[in-house]
């Protein structure tokens, strides 16, 4: 999701780009599967690269939740081989995490100077890539994003889901008791290729300005598209019971950004109209 437009934000910016995926989609983009510490080894000796950017993740929550050996093994292990790499060869890293390792208590938006503490799996699993990037990695960045929202066809978070949905469907109903701070990948990928061009190293939240629901988010996404046949209908999270617990709240506020003049993220409705003309868009352009 993220890479799509950080790539090309980064070679935009007169980068040097050496993608890398666990299966290669388009020609010049390596193979490499993180969690295997001799491939990570080989790839970053053989490329001898200034900056690693760790955006690879397994961000299924559920899954983390019934297979946490996979997901320690994708998101904490393969990070720690990253890591230590980059240590070893003093490259400079920086590692994508979320506001998933915050328990959600709070009633107003999570700094960087909060305390972590996950509630399931997944965040547990990225709370230790953190620890590992910050024990091997002197020159790192850690950011942490919000709900995800962005990739077009590889948009399998909630605003993918929701309209993939409403191909088929006019009525949905969405939770109104989970709260967080959307992340436009566009926005996310201008405001790290900023970032990575600075001399700041440490923590960094990077989310779009604001707070909403999920109901909230879904209700503005259905406005965007004009769709004024599709009904939303406002339920808890009882109605939709998960093997992993989640958060009450995942808001976030950029207070180092801000502090420093970086903040740069435009308000989360402002992210969203982009997404779904982007995603209009592409829709027609498939069809033709």
């Amino acid at each position: 999701m993220l890479s799509s437009a950080l790539c090309p934000e980064l070679r935009q910016r007169g980068h040097e780009v050496i993608p890398t995926d666990l299966e290669p989609r388009s020609p010049g983009t390596v193979q490499l599967d993180v969690r295997d510490e001799g491939a990570v080894h080989a790839v970053l000796t053989a490329e001898r690269p200034q900056f690693l950017l760790h955006l690879a993740a397994e961000t299924d929550v559920d899954r983390c939740e019934k297979e946490p050996a996979h997901a320690y093994l994708t998101n904490a292990v393969g990070t720690e081989y990253l890591a230590s790499a980059c240590g070893r060869s003093r490259i400079r890293m920086l590692y994508v995490s979320t506001a998933g390792v915050f328990n959600g208590l709070k009633p107003t938006p999570y700094v960087e100077s909060d305390q972590p503490d996950p509630v399931n799996v997944y965040g547990r699993a990225k709370l230790s890539g953190e620890i590992a990037v910050r024990h091997h990695v002197s020159a790192h960045l850690i950011v942490r994003a919000g709900w995800m929202v962005g990739g077009h066809d590889r948009d399998k978070k909630f605003a993918g889901k929701i309209l993939q949905l409403l191909q088929t469907r006019n009525t949905l109903s969405v939770v109104t008791d989970k709260i967080g701070s959307p992340t436009f990948t566009e926005d996310l990928a201008r405001g790290i290729a900023t970032l990575i061009e600075t001399e700041h190293v440490g923590m960094f939240h990077m989310t779009n300005q604001g707070v909403c629901s999920r109901y909230e988010f879904a209700c503005k996404l259905v406005e965007f598209l004009g769709r004024s046949d599709i009904t939303i209908r406002p339920v808890t999270s009882e109605a939709f019971p998960l093997p992993a617990p989640r958060a009450p709240s995942e808001a976030m506020a950029n207070q180092r950004l801000q502090s420093l003049g970086l903040d740069h993220m435009p308000p989360w409705q402002d992210a969203l109209r982009i997404y779904v003309q982007r995603y209009l868009t592409h829709s027609t352009l498939q069809q033709v």
